[in-house]
């Protein structure tokens, strides 16, 4: 019984936010297709499909999805993936001393 209700917090998730990881998990991780995951979290097709598409934007964009912000306070999210930026030397600063 009790690994039925563990079972049923990962495929049956409940809060949006878990939903939508679990979507995109099984999705990316598991390579399922958008119509079965429609069917199973009771969605629409072009729903999921929208999600999926916003997903990637962000990884792109090197924004952190929305289910890894931390609302509760502590540290800030940080960036998914490092930018190009990162990678850089920097210049010193004009006001530094030599």
């Amino acid at each position: 019984m009790a690994d039925r209700l563990c079972q049923c917090f990962f495929t049956e998730p409940r809060q949006t936010l878990h939903r939508r990881y679990e979507i995109l998990r099984a999705h990316f991780v598991e390579q399922r297709p958008l119509q079965a995951l429609a069917e199973q979290f009771g969605m629409n097709y072009y729903s999921v499909r929208a999600l999926v598409r916003d997903f990637r934007a962000q990884c792109q964009a090197h924004q952190p999805p929305p289910f890894l912000s931390n609302r509760a306070g502590g540290d800030p999210p940080r960036r998914m993936l490092p930018s190009r930026r990162d990678h850089r030397s920097r210049r010193p600063s004009p006001t530094t001393v030599s």
